[in-house]
């Protein structure tokens, strides 16, 4: 089982009440952290250090949002060179083969009180699966350069092997 969190601060004009944002991967505001079982009786932590996307906001409509995530695959980093080696290989993620995972919404659900739901197809691994993650709005306002922020972290649960990825001990 891996589970994967998202945390991201969007950037971008906003308009009168929809706002399209650009995930910030620049100013060390955006992150997509991986937790994976390790041998059954501990955990691996660990990031992707390259990705991109956009994301679609307005908080009077919150189902006409919608978000799209690139991630680079071959950036996985457990902060154990060795054994990001052999994540990364055929064994498990085939990052060689498969070097880009996308997320891309197809409903947002507001659940109340600041809480999202955000469904959407996730391709990995060559394999494309609906996906749920559940989200929490952080705030939004102007940042000190004038500039707007939107922020917002995510979370989901996801089943390798749904992924085709083999589930071995990692």
């Amino acid at each position: 089982m891996l589970a994967l969190g998202l945390a991201v601060a969007m950037a971008t004009p906003l308009a009168a009440n929809a706002a399209d944002y650009v995930i910030d991967t620049q100013g060390a505001h955006a992150s997509i952290n991986f937790k994976v079982s390790h041998l059954g009786y501990s955990f691996i932590k660990g990031r992707f250090n390259k990705f991109e996307g956009e994301f679609s906001y307005d908080p009077a409509n919150v189902a006409a949002s919608s978000v799209e995530v690139k991630v680079d695959t071959t950036s996985l980093d457990s902060n154990h060179a060795e054994r990001d080696k052999h994540i990364r290989s055929g064994d498990f993620i085939d990052a060689g083969k498969y070097s880009e995972a996308v997320f891309k919404s197809t409903k947002v659900v507001d659940k109340g009180d600041g809480k999202l739901e955000v469904m959407g197809d996730l391709t990995l691994h060559g394999e494309t699966k609906q996906i749920t993650i559940d989200a929490d709005f952080i705030g939004q306002g102007k940042d000190p350069w004038g500039g707007e922020r939107a922020g917002f972290m995510g979370t989901t649960r996801l089943e390798l092997a749904d992924f085709n990825i083999p589930v071995m001990y990692i």
